[in-house]
């Protein structure tokens, strides 16, 4: 069974490949559409980016993952409804976000605009096997609990590397051209190929749970 974890990083995309449950490949490309046309069929593909967007109001897996976080609800930016995207600007966005939702909106979630209308395009096809994760949460479940120290410091990572380790993934030293990715998001990678390699099994589970149903009928829930 073949499956991909999927990643943003600062010039694209990076993927985590796993024939049944260990690593096999790694692979980056600019583009989400090219990187999974390039690796062909996949049993499951789980995305770090939200996968399915409201017309107004917050996301039901974005509030309750965040309280299951704990310490690390830092590293989840809650998903801006469908209008908020469509505006280009970051303080046409943030007005229309409060009209939405009533909270403001983070620089830092309107940053992902491209990305997450850029996955979103996909999701909307119904065509790939396309499931949402938050890495943290689902080391948060390899583990006994969310991990303690920050991705980019040197404990977070040897913590992140051991609980991949102890699910049977074991990353080589050598990535080929998805070697220049930061290490954070190359283990943010791996995390979401354990729970598309989860999903395959039959034992993954979701926040909330069942999925949220958006206006178009598109499941919204955080997978792990």
């Amino acid at each position: 069974m073949r499956v991909f974890g999927v990643d943003v990083w600062a010039k694209g995309w990076v993927s985590v490949e796993l024939d049944d449950g260990r690593f096999a490949a790694a692979h980056v490309d600019a583009s989400l559409a090219a990187l999974l046309a390039a690796a062909g069929e996949a049993s499951w593909i789980a995305v770090d980016i939200p996968l399915g967007l409201l017309d107004e109001g917050l996301r039901q897996a974005d509030v309750a993952t965040a309280a299951l976080l704990g310490a690390r609800r830092a590293s989840l930016f809650p998903t801006p409804p469908r209008s908020v995207l469509a505006e280009k600007t970051y303080p046409a966005a943030a007005r229309r976000h409060v009209e939405l939702t009533g909270k403001g909106l983070s620089q830092q979630s309107f940053g992902l605009r491209s990305r997450l209308l850029e996955a979103n395009a996909l999701y909307d096809r119904g065509v790939l096997p396309l499931r949402e994760v938050h890495p943290e949460m689902s080391f948060t479940m390899m583990g006994d609990g969310p991990p303690a120290r920050s991705k980019k410091s040197w404990e977070g990572q040897r913590d992140r590397i051991q609980r991949l380790r102890s699910e049977g993934i074991e990353l080589p030293d050598q990535l080929g051209a998805a070697g220049v990715v930061p290490a954070d998001d190359v283990l943010d990678a791996a995390a979401a190929a354990w729970t598309a390699h989860r999903m395959g099994c039959g034992i993954a589970a979701s926040v909330p749970d069942p999925p949220q149903l958006n206006e178009r009928g598109q499941q919204l829930a955080i997978w792990y």
